[in-house]
């Protein structure tokens, strides 16, 4: 009955892409955990605090019948003030909240403009929206005027809908965020602005890339359990967005509200976010380190080597966590073809002499 898994993962099996789960091991090049927050006291403290006060771990339901709790909706206010806009949602997780957001904001009748490496959970979204969707090119604010522009010509009416990501999660290269904003501008359109990987690094006190632009016309998707060490993900943007999602996404509708104990946690990372910003000058410190060690540049926390072939990369990323560098190789479908990739991530679970030391073998490896 089950012939057909079993003969596709023996075919992921023979081009080196099978993928199995492995244990945490070795010195951290691999989270997302970008401040160092997942096993900070200080949460920890807030999750001890909020037991002690009484909030539940469990929500007990969705949102709209007993699942909404006060812990979640002082969440939310905090985040939609910190962020600067007008309100705020919180979902269970970046994905959810990608897919709530792409499949019910955009109508029948509207465009989703998507740039070609947006996340695989915008795809998803994407494709359970009624709005007609077309991709851009990579990190090309020309090209999504000039789809724009064709849709117009073409008789389109609505809403377009521009759906990027602030700093893409293999490349660690920036979206134009202004230019978009001004294609945005020009063309009455809403611009969705995943900051997953810029929350907590970027911008005024961790705000990300999209902190500053216009606000009634921009929705940003924070995630939690990156830079601020924890779970969920919070939409924020014009407080009828997420009237409507409340009202109208069926992955909010229907699905179990995330803990209540969470959300206390989220809120004093937010907290931390503001008291501490010696933790981002400590993650600068380390990706000038890294950069410099490694010979890569992006101006992010992650840096990519491409080497190409899957099964080299995957053969380096053995040698490197064998010797205590937990490094990852990354395959596709998640990159294109050929461009097979060890995905450094400069955290602050890494020392300044833990990232010379990578950089000293890596070259002696390569």
């Amino acid at each position: 009955m089950l012939g057909a898994h079993a003969a596709d993962l023996d075919a992921l099996g023979a081009i080196g892409r099978r993928r199995v789960l492995s244990a945490r091991a070795g010195i951290d090049f691999a989270s997302n955990d970008y401040l160092g927050l997942a096993a900070s006291p200080r949460l920890a403290d807030a999750a001890r605090g909020a037991i002690e006060r009484g909030v539940p771990v469990g929500s007990g339901g969705s949102r709209l019948l007993r699942g909404n709790h006060e812990e979640i909706e002082a969440l939310e206010a905090e985040a939609a003030a910190y962020y600067g806009h007008e309100a705020a949602l919180w979902l269970s997780s970046g994905f959810t909240a990608n897919v709530a957001l792409l499949s019910t904001l955009p109508q029948r009748g509207d465009l989703i403009v998507h740039d070609a490496l947006i996340h695989a959970s915008a795809h998803d979204g994407i494709r359970l929206s009624r709005a007609e969707a077309v991709s851009a090119g990579y990190n090309d604010a020309t090209a999504f005027h000039d789809a724009i522009a064709s849709w117009r010509r073409a008789g389109g009416t609505g809403t377009p809908w521009i759906a990027v990501e602030s700093l893409y999660s293999m490349d660690g290269d920036r979206a134009p965020l202004a230019e978009l904003a001004e294609v945005a501008r020009r063309h009455d359109a809403m611009l969705l602005v995943d900051e997953a990987h810029a929350t907590g690094v970027f911008g005024p006190g961790g705000r990300g890339l999209a902190h500053g632009l216009a606000p009634e016309r921009t929705i940003a998707l924070h995630t939690c359990g990156k830079a601020l060490g924890a779970e969920g993900a919070l939409l924020t943007g014009p407080a009828i967005t997420r009237d409507f999602i409340v009202n109208r996404g069926r992955g909010f509708i229907f699905s179990t509200a995330p803990s209540p104990l969470m959300a206390a946690v989220v809120r004093e990372s937010l907290r931390i976010l503001a008291d501490e910003p010696e933790r981002r000058e400590a993650l600068w410190q380390r990706i000038a380190a890294a950069e410099a060690a490694l010979g890569i540049a992006t101006g992010s926390q992650i840096l990519p080597l491409i080497l190409g072939d899957d099964a080299r990369t995957m053969a380096v990323a053995g040698r490197l966590q064998a010797a205590g560098f937990d490094v990852r190789g990354i395959r596709p479908p998640t990159v294109a073809p050929g461009t097979a990739r060890l995905r450094i991530s400069i955290t602050n679970n890494a020392g300044l002499a833990d990232i010379d030391a990578l950089g000293t073998l890596l070259k002696e490896i390569l």
